[in-house]
């Protein structure tokens, strides 16, 4: 049993604690938080669970042993470095680092400490990622693809009022190209691999970080386009071009119905693809899998892909936000 420890008090920490538990390999063990109040509104429901309000305290707590991390962007890496010096394997929800530089410390860390560092980019995990990577041709005979995830953040209605959430701060390495971007970024390169080039057109708004942009990932012979926003909503369906036809999705987040049009056949066929109610049940598996099988070879060499599609999806962020002037506190670090 993985005894689960969490950082971040809000609904997606929820959700990921729901589907820990609907795997049966996890329990939820202790929660930190600056305020107790808070921490114990938030473990009340999940029965005998400690509770900490700094955090050597909380990872002090001996059999503690996983820590899931979903506090604002800025504060993944100082708490990512305190629970693997502290022993403790990490799951930090995406996206994980703010910089190449923070990226690579942590990797590095992880394997000296030898501890599991996973970035919980759920959209790779799922099944239906799986099948849409088994149906996939070889790259050359790839056209492009034109993925776009935007939604619209309640919290933007606080920068028109003049304040500055986290999720929209340079401080708190907020934007929408980080926070949602980051789904269609991981498709891409967990898909088609390292992009040559990577560009990025962001709107800025008044507190220095993007709203909505439009991205450019350069391969050998194909392009892929990414659109991402928190101040819009899209209704785009995900496309990949095959020189055959091309595969429709209805989503890149979380991928519950896509269907190839054969060009040739002039027919399409549906893929079985489902999401299940909790999107996040399938990452938590895996995950266990690892966590709990350390010496197995097969899953070692799963846990090395996902740690480095993590580095070259921190690095292609990177260069796209820096191509669009965006500035986070974290770079002068």
């Amino acid at each position: 049993m993985i005894n689960l420890g969490i950082i971040g008090t809000n609904w997606i920490t929820h959700q990921f604690v729901e589907a820990a538990l609907d795997t049966g390999k996890y329990q939820l063990a202790a929660v930190y938080s600056r305020r107790l109040e808070t921490a114990q509104e938030f473990g009340g429901r999940y029965g005998d669970v400690e509770y900490a309000v700094d955090l050597p305290t909380f990872f002090d707590i001996a059999h503690l042993d996983t820590i899931y991390i979903a506090s604002p962007n800025s504060l993944h890496f100082e708490q990512t470095k305190m629970a693997i010096l502290a022993g403790k394997n990490v799951i930090v929800e995406k996206p994980a680092f703010s910089t190449p530089k923070e990226m690579d410390e942590i990797i590095k860390l992880a394997n000296e400490k030898r501890v599991f560092f996973f970035e919980a980019a759920r959209n790779i995990h799922e099944k239906a990622f799986k099948t849409v990577a088994d149906f996939l041709p070889l790259k050359d005979r790839i056209l492009g693809a034109d993925f776009s995830f935007a939604k619209y953040s309640s919290r933007y209605d606080l920068v028109l009022d003049g304040e500055e959430p986290n999720i929209f701060s340079p401080h708190f390495s907020g934007g929408a190209l980080v926070d949602l971007g980051v789904y269609p970024i991981y498709a891409a390169l967990a898909w088609f691999g390292m992009p040559k080039e990577s560009h990025y057109f962001g709107n800025l708004i008044s507190t220095g970080v993007d709203g909505l942009g439009i991205g450019v990932l350069r391969y050998d012979n194909f392009d892929v386009s990414i659109r991402t926003g928190k101040i819009n909503d899209s209704y785009q369906k995900a496309e990949i071009y095959l020189d055959n036809g091309t595969l429709e999705m209805n989503a890149i987040n979380s991928i519950d119905e896509a269907v190839f049009h054969d060009r040739n056949h002039k027919n399409r066929e549906k893929l079985t693809v489902q999401q299940l109610e909790n999107p996040m049940v399938e990452e938590a598996e895996i995950f266990a899998q690892v966590l709990l099988n350390p010496e197995d070879r097969d899953l070692g060499l799963l846990y090395e892909e996902w740690v480095e599609l993590a580095r070259n999806v921190n690095q292609v962020l990177y260069d796209m936000r820096k191509s669009a002037g965006i500035v986070f506190d974290a770079d002068e670090k």
